[in-house]
């Protein structure tokens, strides 16, 4: 009865009603493109993100976002992922993919917001991004969002958003590899030539290029000082050099096992310095540091104290921190542990004593009548005194381990700080002593034959004077006789290099023309050793008595850093340089002249090997200014044993003969005297060598005696006090600085924190000593003319990641 239906007109276009006869199955393939899901941008806070950034970047990545990054971030997302950022987790792998472009770009640690590579990976993942969602045009690989499939397109693809072509990244990847890039390291030119030389990996940091880093004591974290650093500063600088330099220790000193309290175990007794005579004690016996504000009000109390030694207008002694001053009578102080180290006004210092309030203050009026950021009344009755102990460098770093390898950490610690610009150690550290141990270590199939990884210093070169050019000839005979290829990879010469300060002299030239002349000397005696000249680095370190500083001082204490002596004076040195490199036939990679700041640094191998050079006569210095304290053995009982008199031992700087002295076992342990244990103690494991030909080691089956003995060297108790002294303070320059000067905003060159691996003094007052204290070597090698011994020459030979020596040689 009904004709048929005619079919539909085909129409390529569905119909989305049943009335225009839309089929029951889409048609396929669709002539047009589907549509794009459309975004509702949003503005997304940085704060919002922070978050997630952190845990991404920071936590997963191992990288450092700026606050400037964090915010083009967040521009980013809110603006190409709108509001089902948090949702969906569009955010997350947004911020995965970027981290992941950064590092392969080896971009850093530091994400910056207003690099060009940040803003290059933006660019190019906006163009790979729908709906909020990264794609490349393929199918997604199910283990990596943006590691394709092989193939030329993939290949291009991830080229084009400069990722790995890996499927995977291996923890080991991800976490050494990355951060290299600062040091030029990749495996692939381990055959290169240049990286197989070890001096390749030697880098020297003057001391007004040294990264100039602030504790923060809000975020607890070391940031670095965005002001440029000027000569002739506000006087808030000053302010900001002494409060950075008492947060360091304060933060150090609260890392301390004693100075952390427990929640669980209680304490007998107020804690003290001195050891309680029990022995039976079993609980953990803590520590508080009181502010000194916090003294008002709290007459006969006992307390410890943390704070700047000073002297008051009235000539009497104080101690200061950031709260406030008070007097200090130190008459019946006793030092914790006892003749271990100097204690001079300008050092910061612990105090455990108690707090007595007197009607008639010595302050009194000197400052605001509450205490509060002024001088409190009263005096504070020191019982014992101490240094703030320090901290090894693994603990610092938050590394362990034999190797100090990522798989050994501890918690916290600032490994990932890049205190000298060479890379952090937790980022590069494991793949540096890689590098140490196959071009140093496995290289070497002879061990009679001498190590390459050597540093040779040679302190106290006075060019004046002849026979100090005869001692130098003779040390580079005995290097120069070596097998080749063994020679040292450094040599460190330090000054005065002129016994006085010709360039403060009268005359036309002012001594500039003789002082030049003293260098051609040195210049005629290197050229003899082409082989050296050829395969070594040649460091020179300025003393007090070198240009331009002297001319102006007349060989006094000048501040702190100085330049290097100018080139103007060294121009004959560095011509025979290249005159013996040119010999040789080596355009790169010879040898060279190094005229540094003092202090410097050595790098080897990036944050594995970190060598302190520093020529200061700090010794004499300690003893004309240090705060003399009772003494149970022989001054206990003289009043004239009070005040701030200068030591007594002002002549104890004189070097005594050691040409032929035994080798003891010299590691002195005061574990049994004070009630600090480990904190405070005096010379925990530290290891000494006195002899002049062997490095002397410690023998743990034989425990130390609690107190020196008797017929114990005085050179080793000197060299012990002055090492503790310096490395507890944790400054090169612990003095008032009316009495060392220091450029307030160079000062980060001055700081021992975190110690490093080695400490080269050179201090020409002291004996000369290769000691070993919480980890760090510390070698001094005196002059290089011995004193009192007629043809004798002395040196120090200091084996990386080993020990030094002294060294003699007749000439």
């Amino acid at each position: 009865m009904f004709p048929p239906k005619t079919p539909a007109p085909a129409n390529p276009i569905p119909s989305s009603s049943p009335a225009f006869g839309t089929p029951a199955h889409t048609l396929k393939p669709f002539a047009i493109a589907p549509v794009k899901a459309t975004i509702l941008p949003i503005l997304l806070p940085p704060a919002t993100l922070r978050p997630l950034a952190f845990r991404t970047f920071t936590k997963k990545h191992s990288l450092t976002l700026t606050s400037s990054a964090l915010q083009e971030l967040a521009a980013f997302i809110g603006r190409h992922c709108g509001s089902a950022w948090r949702e969906e987790g569009l955010a997350e792998k947004v911020l995965e993919e970027v981290a992941k472009s950064w590092k392969n770009r080896n971009g850093g640690v530091i994400v910056d917001g207003g690099s060009q590579e940040l803003k290059e990976i933006l660019k190019t993942l906006e163009g790979n991004m729908s709906g909020g969602r990264v794609v490349t045009g393929r199918e997604l690989n199910r283990h990596n969002s943006l590691a394709l499939d092989a193939g030329q397109e993939a290949d291009h693809t991830n080229t084009r958003l400069g990722l790995r072509p890996t499927m995977a990244l291996t923890r080991d990847d991800t976490q050494t590899s990355f951060g290299m890039s600062g040091l030029g390291v990749e495996e692939e030119d381990q055959d290169d030539e240049g990286l197989n030389n070890p001096r390749k990996w030697l880098k020297i940091i003057n001391a007004y290029e040294h990264p100039r880093m602030l504790y923060n004591i809000t975020k607890k974290h070391f940031e670095r000082d965005p002001s440029k650093p000027s000569l002739m500063p506000s006087a808030s600088h000053k302010t900001t050099l002494f409060r950075n330099r008492y947060n360091v220790i304060h933060q150090r000193l609260l890392r301390n096992e004693s100075f952390q309290s427990s929640a669980v175990a209680t304490t007998k007794g107020p804690p003290s310095l001195k050891r309680s005579s029990s022995s039976v004690l079993t609980t953990q016996q803590t520590h508080r540091i009181t502010p000194i504000a916090n003294l008002l009000g709290r007459h006969g109390t006992h307390h410890m104290l943390l704070g700047l030694l000073s002297i008051l207008p009235t000539g009497n002694l104080a101690i200061n921190d950031l709260t406030g001053t008070i007097s200090l009578d130190v008459s019946h102080a006793v030092a914790i542990p006892e003749d271990s180290a100097w204690f001079t006004p300008g050092m910061i210092v612990l105090v455990d004593g108690v707090y007595e309030e007197e009607e008639e203050s010595v302050g009194k009026g000197l400052g605001n009548s509450n205490g509060i950021g002024g001088i409190i009344g009263g005096r504070f009755q020191g019982f014992f005194i101490g240094q703030p102990p320090c901290e090894k460098r693994k603990a610092t770093l938050g590394v362990s381990g034999p190797d100090g390898g990522l798989d050994h950490t501890i918690g916290g610690g600032f490994g990932w700080i890049d205190f000298l610009g060479v890379g952090s150690e937790r980022a590069v550290g494991s793949k540096m002593r890689k590098l140490e141990q196959r071009l140093l270590r496995q290289s070497q199939s002879d061990p009679d034959v001498p190590s390459r990884g050597r540093v040779i210093v040679v302190g106290e070169l006075n060019l004046d004077q002849p026979r100090a050019l005869q001692a130098l000839r003779k040390i580079l005979t005995t290097y120069a006789m070596e097998p080749e290829g063994s020679s040292p990879m450094t040599f460190v010469l330090a000054g005065n290099f002129t016994q006085h300060a010709v360039m403060a002299g009268g005359g036309a030239s002012g001594g500039s023309v003789e002082y030049k002349e003293y260098f051609d000397s040195l210049a005629s005696v290197l050229s003899d050793f082409p082989t050296l000249l050829q395969t070594s680095t040649f460091v020179f370190v300025p003393g007090d008595n070198d240009g331009w500083a002297s001319a102006f001082s007349s060989g006094a204490a000048v501040p702190l850093p100085r330049r290097g002596v100018p080139e103007m004076f060294t121009s004959r040195i560095r011509r025979a340089f290249a005159s013996a490199n040119a010999e040789a036939g080596t355009k790169t990679g010879g040898g060279e002249a190094i005229w540094t700041s003092n202090p410097a640094r050595l790098s080897i191998f990036g944050p594995a090997h970190e060598i302190v050079l520093f020529r200061d006569d700090m010794s004499t210095r300690m003893r004309r200014t240090a705060v003399r304290l009772k003494s149970s053995e022989a001054n206990g009982d003289d009043p004239e044993n009070e005040g701030q008199d200068a030591d007594p031992e002002n002549d104890s700087h004189t070097p005594k003969s050691t040409s032929k002295p035994s080798a003891p076992t010299t590691t002195i342990d005061h574990e049994n005297d004070i009630d600090m244990t480990a904190a405070l103690d005096a010379t925990d494991t530290m290891d000494i060598d006195t002899t002049t030909t062997i490095t002397t080691t410690t023998n743990p089956s034989k425990p130390a005696t609690s107190k020196p003995s008797p017929s114990f060297p005085h050179d080793i108790q000197t060299a012990r006090r002055l090492v503790k002294t310096v490395l507890d303070q944790g400054y090169l320059s612990p003095f008032r600085h009316a009495i060392r000067p220091v450029h307030w905003d160079h000062d980060a060159a001055l700081h021992l924190y975190p110690l490093p691996t080695a400490l080269v003094l050179v201090d020409a007052t002291a004996p000369p000593f290769a000691v070993t204290y919480e980890g760090c070597h510390v070698v001094n090698p005196g002059a290089v003319l011995v004193a009192g011994r007629r043809g004798v020459g002395r040196w120090v030979e200091y084996e990386l990641g080993g020990a030094g020596r002294v060294r003699e040689c007749l000439f």
